[in-house]
C-alpha cells in the first residue's frame, strides 16, 4: 500500500504526531482525531492534496451508491474519475506552487476508513521524498478533471447528493463562512 503526506517543506526528516491546526467536530467518541497524530493519504486519494497547501477546493467522485442522476448532473460525459473545483483566485498558485510529496512506510498506520485518510500516533520516517512542480498535470495524471469557479458557495449542496464529497481549506474559501 502506497501512504503519502503532502507539505510545502522539502526537508522533513521525521513526521512528529501533532495536533490539528484546526480541530473539527469528530462525532462521538472520536475527540482523539483533534490530537497528536501524523497524516497520511493512500495513493487512491492522493489527488486531494494535490494543491498548494492552503488552497480551499472541493472535490467529488462517484462511489457504489451514486445515482445515474448525481453521475449525469455533476460529471456529465466527463472521463474523470475525479472533479475538483478551486476558486479562480487560487489557480496562479496552483500553477506555480511546488509541493513535496512524501511515501510513508505503512507499518505504525491505521485507516480512518474515510477517503484513504491513515493516521499513526508515533513518530515516521519517510522512506522517499518527490518534488511536483506541475500540479494540474499531477492533477490530470490522478484522473482529476479541474474546474475553476469564481466561488465553491454554490456547491455546498454536493453534500446532499450520493456523490462523495470532500472540502479541504474551505475556511480560506470567499464567502464560505
Amino acid at each position: 500500500m502506497d501512504l503519502h503526506h503532502f507539505s510545502d517543506d522539502p526537508q522533513i526528516s521525521v513526521f512528529e504526531p501533532r495536533p490539528v491546526r484546526t480541530p473539527s467536530e469528530r462525532g462521538p467518541g472520536r475527540d482523539w482525531l483533534n490530537g497528536p497524530l501524523v497524516w497520511a493519504i493512500d495513493g487512491d486519494h492522493q489527488a486531494m492534496y494535490l494543491f498548494p497547501r492552503d488552497c480551499p477546493r472541493i472535490l467529488v467522485w462517484p462511489t457504489a451508491k451514486t445515482s445515474a442522476a448525481d453521475r449525469e448532473r455533476w460529471f456529465g460525459d466527463s472521463p474523470a474519475r475525479i472533479i475538483a473545483y478551486v476558486e479562480w483566485d487560487w489557480f496562479e498558485r496552483l500553477r506555480t506552487t511546488a509541493i513535496h510529496r512524501y511515501d510513508l512506510p505503512p507499518d505504525s498506520f491505521e485507516s480512518l476508513d474515510d477517503a484513504g485518510m491513515w493516521i499513526s500516533r508515533a513518530a515516521v520516517r519517510p522512506t522517499a521524498v518527490d518534488t511536483l512542480s506541475d500540479l494540474p498535470a499531477a492533477l490530470r495524471a490522478q484522473g482529476v478533471e479541474l474546474r475553476l469557479t469564481e466561488r465553491l458557495t454554490h456547491l455546498r449542496g454536493l453534500w446532499s447528493t450520493t456523490l462523495h464529497a470532500s472540502g479541504l481549506r474551505l475556511r480560506n474559501a470567499q464567502d464560505w463562512s
